[in-house]
Protein backbone atom coordinates (compact mmCIF):
# COMPACT_ATOMS: atom_id res chain seq x y z
CA UNK A 1 0.00 0.00 0.00
CA UNK A 2 1.38 3.41 -0.93
CA UNK A 3 1.82 6.27 1.49
CA UNK A 4 -0.42 9.28 1.15
CA UNK A 5 1.37 12.27 -0.34
CA UNK A 6 1.22 15.66 1.31
CA UNK A 7 1.69 18.91 -0.58
CA UNK A 8 2.83 22.29 0.70
CA UNK A 9 0.53 25.30 0.57
CA UNK A 10 2.92 26.97 -1.90
CA UNK A 11 2.76 23.97 -4.25
CA UNK A 12 -1.03 23.95 -4.04
CA UNK A 13 -1.35 27.65 -4.78
CA UNK A 14 1.05 27.39 -7.73
CA UNK A 15 -0.73 24.36 -9.21
CA UNK A 16 -4.12 26.07 -8.92
CA UNK A 17 -2.71 29.26 -10.44
CA UNK A 18 -1.43 27.25 -13.42
CA UNK A 19 -4.94 25.91 -14.07
CA UNK A 20 -6.25 29.45 -14.41
CA UNK A 21 -4.09 30.18 -17.45
CA UNK A 22 -5.99 30.33 -20.74
CA UNK A 23 -5.83 27.28 -22.95
CA UNK A 24 -4.80 24.70 -20.34
CA UNK A 25 -6.87 22.10 -18.52
CA UNK A 26 -6.67 20.88 -14.95
CA UNK A 27 -5.78 17.43 -16.25
CA UNK A 28 -2.88 18.73 -18.32
CA UNK A 29 -1.42 20.69 -15.40
CA UNK A 30 -1.96 17.81 -12.96
CA UNK A 31 -0.06 15.39 -15.17
CA UNK A 32 2.77 17.89 -15.65
CA UNK A 33 3.27 18.46 -11.93
CA UNK A 34 2.76 14.80 -11.03
CA UNK A 35 -0.54 14.75 -9.15
CA UNK A 36 -3.90 13.12 -9.73
CA UNK A 37 -6.13 15.26 -11.99
CA UNK A 38 -9.14 14.71 -9.71
CA UNK A 39 -7.16 16.01 -6.75
CA UNK A 40 -6.25 19.20 -8.60
CA UNK A 41 -9.82 19.76 -9.80
CA UNK A 42 -11.15 19.32 -6.28
CA UNK A 43 -8.46 21.60 -4.90
CA UNK A 44 -9.37 24.30 -7.42
CA UNK A 45 -13.06 24.06 -6.51
CA UNK A 46 -12.20 24.30 -2.82
CA UNK A 47 -9.85 27.21 -3.48
CA UNK A 48 -12.63 29.03 -5.32
CA UNK A 49 -14.89 28.53 -2.32
CA UNK A 50 -12.35 29.21 0.42
CA UNK A 51 -8.60 29.64 -0.05
CA UNK A 52 -7.50 27.96 3.19
CA UNK A 53 -9.49 24.79 2.50
CA UNK A 54 -7.65 23.72 -0.67
CA UNK A 55 -5.72 20.45 -0.29
CA UNK A 56 -5.98 20.05 3.44
CA UNK A 57 -2.89 18.69 5.18
CA UNK A 58 0.74 19.58 5.51
CA UNK A 59 3.89 18.40 3.83
CA UNK A 60 7.39 17.62 4.97
CA UNK A 61 10.29 19.72 3.65
CA UNK A 62 11.50 16.72 1.64
CA UNK A 63 8.13 16.35 -0.10
CA UNK A 64 8.09 20.08 -0.86
CA UNK A 65 11.54 19.85 -2.44
CA UNK A 66 10.53 16.84 -4.55
CA UNK A 67 7.39 18.66 -5.70
CA UNK A 68 9.38 21.79 -6.56
CA UNK A 69 11.87 19.72 -8.56
CA UNK A 70 9.05 17.97 -10.44
CA UNK A 71 7.56 21.33 -11.39
CA UNK A 72 10.94 22.58 -12.55
CA UNK A 73 11.55 19.39 -14.54
CA UNK A 74 8.17 19.71 -16.25
CA UNK A 75 8.96 23.31 -17.20
CA UNK A 76 12.42 22.41 -18.53
CA UNK A 77 10.99 19.51 -20.57
CA UNK A 78 8.46 21.85 -22.18
CA UNK A 79 11.24 24.27 -23.07
CA UNK A 80 13.39 21.48 -24.47
CA UNK A 81 10.55 20.09 -26.58
CA UNK A 82 9.75 23.55 -27.91
CA UNK A 83 13.38 24.17 -28.87
CA UNK A 84 13.65 20.76 -30.56
CA UNK A 85 10.52 21.47 -32.60
CA UNK A 86 11.82 24.91 -33.53
CA UNK A 87 15.17 23.45 -34.63
CA UNK A 88 13.42 20.88 -36.85
CA UNK A 89 11.17 23.58 -38.32
CA UNK A 90 14.10 25.88 -39.15
CA UNK A 91 16.14 22.99 -40.53
CA UNK A 92 13.31 22.19 -42.96
CA UNK A 93 12.89 25.86 -43.87
CA UNK A 94 16.56 26.30 -44.76
CA UNK A 95 16.65 23.18 -46.95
Amino acid sequence: MSRRRKYSQEFKREAIALTRQPGVSCRQIALEVGINPNLLSRGRREADEETDMAFKGSASPRDEEVARLKRELARVKKERDFLCEAAVFFAKESS
